[in-house]
């Protein structure tokens, strides 16, 4: 199953210009299995969710996308935003309590600079700089596909999870339709809901999934299918 993790739309993001029901119709017709909707800093309540993925006959999840002090993190399990989620020490100790994990999202922001990036010495210094902070202690899995990010930044994400060795997952960070369809996260089995999506992250039965190399979703989900 094809399945974009990290998705924003109007009004619960305000910088999103895709309300949910045109993301899901664009998610279908570009052959994606599955999305989560995952606000800044707000959570959709299970029932609409629900209410969503039988109004388009179409796997919705929700998470959410929680600015911390150290870096963003894609949050799956918890249900409500709560005072305090900006401190990583604080988030982690709630996704303990209920069951939840995080994803690092697009863990280039702040780590890397293009420039003096294309300088391996300087990107060597970012890279060991990014690894040694303790935001990604709390993560689950990382960002590496990131469908806004550009080859150098992505590249310097895929590096920076291969250092750390931690699972990879792709996502489209889509904010406007014509952003869908460019990365997300192939799970070889069957997704119904959010716990099974809990417990394939958890197993790290994934991997991240590059939309951009010139195979649409509905091309790539045939090349996965057994022969």
């Amino acid at each position: 199953m094809l399945i974009d993790l990290h998705l924003h739309t109007y009004p619960k993001s305000d910088d999103s210009f895709m309300t949910p029901d045109d993301l899901i119709e664009a998610a279908k017709s570009q052959g994606l299995d599955g999305i989560c909707l995952t606000e800044h800093d707000a959570f959709w309540s299970q029932d609409v969710i629900d209410q969503l993925s039988r109004k388009h006959d179409f796997l919705v999840m929700p998470g959410c996308e929680i600015n911390t002090d150290a870096g963003h993190l894609l949050v799956f399990g918890l249900k409500e935003y709560v005072f305090g989620f900006h401190k990583p020490e604080f988030l982690r100790d709630a996704m303990k309590q209920q069951g939840a994990l995080a994803i690092a999202a697009h863990p280039y922001r702040r780590r890397f600079l293009k420039d003096p990036g294309s300088q391996p010495e300087a990107r060597a210094e970012m890279l060991q700089r990014a690894r040694s902070d303790s935001m990604f202690s709390i993560c689950h899995a990382l960002e590496a596909v990131n469908g806004r990010g550009t080859p150098s930044e992505n590249c310097f994400s895929q590096d920076l999870g291969a250092e750390l060795g931690i699972k990879m997952t792709g996502g489209s960070d889509a904010h406007k339709l014509e952003q869908l369809g460019t990365a997300a996260t192939h799970f070889p089995n069957p997704i119904t809901g959010l716990d099974d999506l809990i417990q394939e992250l958890r197993q790290g039965r994934f991997e991240a999934v590059d939309l951009r190399d010139g195979q649409g979703a509905n091309n790539r989900a045939n090349d996965n299918e057994p022969e």
